[in-house]
């Protein structure tokens, strides 16, 4: 059994939703009427409670991966979103026969490192993730508002902002992740990539991962970041979801 807690709601086929940064409630709100139709079953990574507390280094994709792959025994679809994509990314790569679809959201796979919107976001992130809140302020407000986070234009942060911040500090770059998703490709499984529409850094990354992966790719503005709470997402990741069987 997996030590994460995973908190199930709902009836009908497993729908597995791994957050990234932000809590479980905060990334797949938009969500709740799926349960009418599916199981939601909410992962809760290290570091978030009632799972088990984050590893020395606070987020690590391959710590992620070991976790996620004692979930897919039920061969669910996989929505993941932000960091928590890279995880899910990998672990179906190595286990393409347990997935039955996979969905990445803003995923931070840099797979064109020459790319220089791509590499935009990946000096941003890194900055934050091995400074902190030490980092350049002007490139941490940048990097929060990116990642969804309500941020004045000057002052002190909200004490929220300021703690994801530091729960994020020491992790893993996302830079380091390498998942072969020709694997995915060439298994065949139906994959959906999506974005808010907000950044044309982030629009360019999931290009390119849609275009690797083969799979479907869709734009919903309106909610930033958090693209599970934009008008009309809920509706067309259901119908993603009953296409892929």
């Amino acid at each position: 059994m997996s030590e994460l807690a995973v908190v199930r709601e709902g009836e009908g086929p497993e729908v597995l939703l791994v957050h990234g940064g932000a809590s479980p409630r905060t990334t797949w709100a938009g969500l709740e009427p799926l349960a009418a139709r599916w199981t939601l079953a909410y992962v809760y990574r290290r570091g978030y409670p009632p799972s088990p507390p984050a590893p020395p280094r606070p987020q690590d994709f391959e710590v992620d991966t070991r976790d996620l792959l004692e979930l897919l025994e039920g061969r669910p679809h996989v929505v993941a979103h932000s960091y928590g994509a890279l995880g899910a990314a990998i672990a179906a790569t190595r286990r393409p026969e347990l997935v039955r679809s996979l969905t990445l959201i803003e995923p931070p796979l840099y797979l064109d490192p020459d790319d220089p919107e791509a590499a935009r976001v990946r000096r941003l992130g890194d900055e934050v993730l091995k400074h902190g809140m030490d980092a350049d302020p002007a490139v941490l407000r940048e990097f929060l508002r990116h990642a969804g986070a309500p941020v004045p234009d000057e002052g002190p942060l909200p004490e929220a902002v300021a703690a994801g911040v530091r729960r994020a500090h020491g992790g893993r770059s996302p830079s380091e992740a390498r998942p072969p998703l020709e694997v995915l490709r060439e298994a065949g499984i139906p994959c959906l990539v999506a974005s808010g529409g907000q950044d044309p850094g982030p629009e360019r990354i999931c290009d390119l991962v849609a275009s690797a992966l083969g799979g479907r790719r869709i734009v919903v503005p309106g909610a930033g970041h958090f693209v599970a709470a934009a008008p009309g997402f809920a509706e067309q990741l259901e119908a993603f979801l009953r296409a892929a069987g």
